[in-house]
């Protein structure tokens, strides 16, 4: 007769553990190795489309934002303030003529340029003498600018040059075209020292310039100096100072320049200044991100679909052995738990091979296009983990049908 310590010591030892199942599911992943390489194709396939689909969306999101950022982001606006005064607006404080060079001593700012549209009823000819049975056309706008707005706008010069400070100091009478202007005026070459003439004064044309992204109607005007503007066509003050900043220094620049340019009432001035990336890059990254999550989410529920009926079909074909074990003393549980298993360690295989080909196919992108590759460390962390749970999803329903299998009715069959 057994003593009761060895009588238990036998059946702990009967009990079926954690390593059994694990060895029990392994085994029955194994043993069908090309079955095992279709189903774990169809997570890979999910798990790895979701990652790359999420890296890229983050790359080609980052590559977009960064062009509004170029522009947006590193640009302040200041203009007078306005108020109702009947049904007139009227500023309520004036831009210093020299307010270039004072915010050009803040921190973080580049280039400033000043400009006003000149209040201009006259005529814009590139030929002296107004012929009058030619049609009348309006002129093109007339805008005094000083020699900093180029390059606070971004512009270029497609030929010649930009007015300088000394001409602005002086009152030179010299002008640049922007290029729908000088097409219109049908000015083509600055070495033969052309020049138009504004209400009959001559102005020497110096160069042609474009670009200029943030006042692009400048491509329609005729630019002259601020110096030249108040001498000749009684420009009163300036209407906008353009700031070119460095990017982050948006904060700091719409804090200190109307501190800087009205020491004494710098609530009279409008400053448009940046907080960060652009909110129009923001939302295109948004758009973006949800619709290759969409499509990475569908390759995800396909490859689900492919762990279910590639467990279903295996409880089919182990009817048998399900109906052995059952007999032998195997629980519903037991039998449930084997094929949970099998389906959870599939959908991390899965996801660990998909993971890794997610990442791989986002740097090969980046690195083809010159981009800069952004994948979120979280995303490719948790990948397999998704894969676990969707391969626990599609093994539940079939987990439990191979549960509910009688041993006499499977032997029998």
């Amino acid at each position: 007769m057994q003593e009761p310590g060895t009588a238990r010591r036998i059946a702990r030892a009967d009990r079926f553990t954690f390593q059994d199942l694990m060895a029990e599911a392994t085994a029955g992943i194994g043993a069908r190795p090309a079955r095992l390489v279709t189903t774990l194709l169809g997570t890979v396939l999910g798990i790895g489309s979701l990652v790359a689909t999420l890296g890229l969306a983050q790359t080609t999101a980052g590559q977009v934002a960064r062009q509004f950022d170029a522009v947006a982001a590193t640009q302040v606006v200041v203009t007078p303030g306005s108020a109702e005064r009947g049904e007139q607006t009227v500023a309520t404080a004036q831009l210093p003529w020299d307010a270039p060079e004072r915010v050009l001593r803040l921190a973080g700012v580049e280039s400033a340029g000043l400009s006003a549209e000149v209040p201009f009823e006259g005529s814009i000819s590139a030929v002296p003498v107004n012929d009058p049975s030619a049609a009348a056309a309006a002129p093109p706008p007339l805008v005094a600018a000083s020699a900093g707005l180029l390059d606070a706008v971004r512009g270029e010069v497609t030929t010649g040059r930009f007015f300088d400070e000394g001409h602005d100091a002086r009152g030179d009478r010299v002008a640049v075209l922007g290029t729908r202007a000088a097409e219109r005026l049908g000015v083509q070459r600055i070495d033969r020292q052309p020049s138009i003439f504004i209400d009959g004064l001559a102005y020497a044309v110096v160069g042609v310039v474009d670009g200029m992204e943030r006042r692009a109607e400048l491509r329609d005007a005729v630019i002259v100096p601020m110096g030249a503007a108040r001498a000749d066509l009684s420009l009163a003050a300036p209407q906008e100072l353009q700031i070119r900043i460095r990017q982050g220094a948006g904060d700091l620049v719409g804090a200190q320049a109307p501190i800087v340019l009205l020491p004494g009432e710098p609530e009279g001035l409008d400053v448009a200044a940046p907080s960060g990336r652009s909110e129009l890059g923001a939302n295109v990254q948004a758009d973006v991100n949800v619709v290759f999550l969409v499509l990475g989410g569908i390759a995800l529920v396909v490859g689900g679909l492919g762990i279910a009926n590639v467990t279903a079909l295996s409880v089919l074909e182990r009817t048998g052995e399900i109906g052995l074990r059952r007999a032998l003393g195997a629980t519903r549980r037991q039998i449930a738990a084997q094929f949970m298993v099998e389906s959870i360690v599939i959908g991390l295989l899965g996801g660990l091979i998909g993971a890794a080909l997610g990442v791989l196919s986002v740097v090969t992108v980046s690195l083809v296009q010159q981009w800069t590759p952004v994948v979120d460390p979280l995303a490719a962390a948790l990948a397999p983990l998704v894969g676990a749970l969707v391969g626990l999803a599609a093994g539940w329903l079939p987990a439990r049908r191979a549960s509910r299998i009688e041993p006499v009715a499977a032997l029998r069959g």
